[in-house]
């Protein structure tokens, strides 16, 4: 249970308009001092409107934004101190180079001079320090954006696609970045994300939205219980076969979409891979057995990117 006292931020009831577009509806999230937290959903899912009214960019039509027991309407000031963040696209002055956008970054968040060096050396620019910004890899942008939100020894990052125009060993980097400053410094990492993969590498918390609103919200740890096993097949008869295998037990979640899969999820009683095969061998026979024509039957274990497409509708 996470109380007030831990949160660094603390959404509730969260909605936001935009003329007659719900694009939050009633959005609660919850995030300790010191996660990384993963921030999932479809696009026009809600994502970077909740972004934007945790950093003050937007004001929330009704509900509550608390970031460290602050008001993100009324302390905005005081809040953005504490926060870095980086959102939708990297921006900075085209016509100066890297070094010099970092020191006015610098500047504006009162930071020591030694904070522009150590950015630059842990984003790996070294190479790139004299460059202009304007003359960049879209890569390269992504980590002057991660660097300028960096500078500051933030205790919150709100990030937005940080991995956008990355490099798997870029990426990889920034993954170890991100869990250092969570684990060496106790910095709370927001990041929404569309690498599912990454995420689930990254966050010790995942929130799935949907619509405007928390569909799910799970431990990384815990992944295995919401990825519940099931059974794939397709045969000759779908409809037919979706009544032979409720008929044998009313427990099964039978699933049949427009093409031929069907997919089976097994109750309490089949809980692991031994007991699944179990069930799926029963289900042959009794496909088998009612002449129904069988093309293939597979046990199968979900993942992140599974999870996430069931529980937002797959490909509406």
């Amino acid at each position: 249970m996470k109380t007030g006292n831990e949160l660094a931020v603390h959404v509730q009831g969260l909605v936001k308009t935009y003329k007659d577009v719900r694009a939050v509806d009633g959005l609660e999230i919850s995030v300790r001092q010191g996660e990384i937290y993963g921030f999932l959903g479809r696009n026009g899912a809600g994502k970077t409107s909740t972004i934007r009214m945790m950093l003050g960019l937007t004001k929330p039509d009704a509900g509550r934004i608390a970031i460290f027991g602050m008001d993100s309407v009324r302390d905005k000031a005081a809040i953005l101190k504490r926060c870095g963040s980086l959102v939708e696209s990297a921006t900075a002055y085209p016509n100066l180079t890297v070094r010099e956008n970092l020191d006015i970054q610098r500047r504006l968040t009162l930071s020591p001079r030694s904070s522009v060096g150590s950015a630059i050396e842990k984003l790996g620019l070294e190479p790139y320090a004299d460059r202009c910004f304007g003359k960049l890899s879209l890569g390269n942008k992504q980590r002057v954006a991660l660097a300028r939100s960096i500078l500051h020894a933030p205790e919150l990052l709100i990030l937005d696609e940080p991995a956008n125009g990355l490099d798997p060993a870029g990426i990889a980097e920034i993954r170890e970045l991100l869990r250092g400053m969570a684990k060496d410094r106790g910095t709370t990492v927001f990041v929404s994300s569309h690498i599912l993969g990454e995420v689930a590498l990254l966050a010790d918390t995942i929130g799935i939205i949907h619509r405007g609103a928390m569909v799910a919200e799970f431990a990384s740890q815990s992944m295995a219980e919401l990825a519940a096993p099931r059974i794939e097949l397709e045969t000759g008869d779908t409809a037919q076969t979706v009544a032979l295998i409720r008929s044998l037990d009313r427990t099964l979640a039978v699933e049949a979409g427009e093409g031929p899969v069907i997919t089976v999820r097994g109750p309490a009683r089949h809980p692991g891979r031994g007991e699944l095969r179990a069930l799926a061998a029963e289900i042959s026979k009794a496909v088998v057995g009612a002449d129904i024509e069988l093309y293939r039957i597979a046990a199968a274990e979900e993942n992140l990117e599974s999870v996430f497409m069931r529980l937002t509708g797959g490909a509406e």
